[in-house]
């Protein structure tokens, strides 16, 4: 399997998304967030995959979309790839970027009201959750 990797800024995501559809990578393996530093940026990963018929050992690329954390927006790629739905709205719910033009973007495995987003490096356990853990 040959993979290939790139770094991709907010401006042009949803522009390479549909080019990279148009090419042929019509399947997008997963997608991931996660904090890259503290105080520094948020990465959104994307893993496509040019699926094609008689093909053994198909293209893959990683596509890494940063955010600053100040003001987390990656344009979403739901209308390209209709799989990215409940990842892109875990990765809103864990790190909380915000996917631009998203129909659903809520919360998927926290309540509603839970603050913060528990994935990033400076995500500070609510003391109830603490003296709840060292009691059970």
């Amino acid at each position: 399997m040959q993979q290939v990797g790139y770094l991709i800024g907010y401006g042009d995501w949803d522009s390479i998304a549909v080019i990279l559809y148009v090419y042929g990578y019509n399947y997008l393996r997963s997608q991931c967030a996660y904090d890259v530093a503290p105080g520094g940026s948020l990465a959104s990963v994307y893993h496509l995959t040019r699926i094609q018929y008689g093909i053994d050992n198909p293209e893959e690329v990683c596509i890494k979309v940063f955010a600053q954390k100040d003001n987390p927006r990656i344009p979403s790629v739901f209308w390209v790839w209709r799989s990215a739905d409940f990842q892109e709205r875990e990765s809103y719910d864990m790190v909380g970027i915000s996917y631009d033009n998203h129909p659903r973007l809520k919360r998927i495995l926290m309540p509603e009201s839970w603050i913060g987003w528990p994935l990033r490096k400076d995500y500070i356990t609510p003391i109830s959750m603490k003296y709840k853990m060292l009691i059970e």
